[in-house]
């Protein structure tokens, strides 16, 4: 029971950082990430390229990590921004596409 209670919490957190993700982050960096995980106040994002997650990085140290804070309730210390390839569903098709 502890253990489902753990992770409905981690479930909603990520939930709810998902939701804040797409509200402040531009579309054009957006659709080249993807959340991961969030453990002990760090929020793991895959991000597909170099130049996205340079862009990202400089966004966040510019104020939006201040934005993210301030709209989520949780602790939040660190967003670690790492490399990954990620799958996301085609809307018109229904299939799988992996973004390089």
């Amino acid at each position: 029971v502890l253990m489902k209670h753990k992770l409905g919490k981690k479930v909603r957190q990520l939930s709810k950082l998902a939701a804040i993700w797409d509200e402040v982050l531009p579309t054009t960096i957006r659709e080249h990430t993807a959340l991961d995980s969030f453990q002990r106040g760090v929020l793991t994002v895959l991000v597909d390229s170099a130049s996205h997650r340079y862009k990202l990085q400089t966004l966040l140290t510019a104020g939006l990590m201040k934005e993210i804070r301030a709209r989520f309730a949780g602790p939040l210390d660190k967003i670690r921004l790492v490399p990954g390839q990620f799958s996301s569903i085609d809307l018109e098709t229904g299939a799988r596409r992996y973004d390089a």
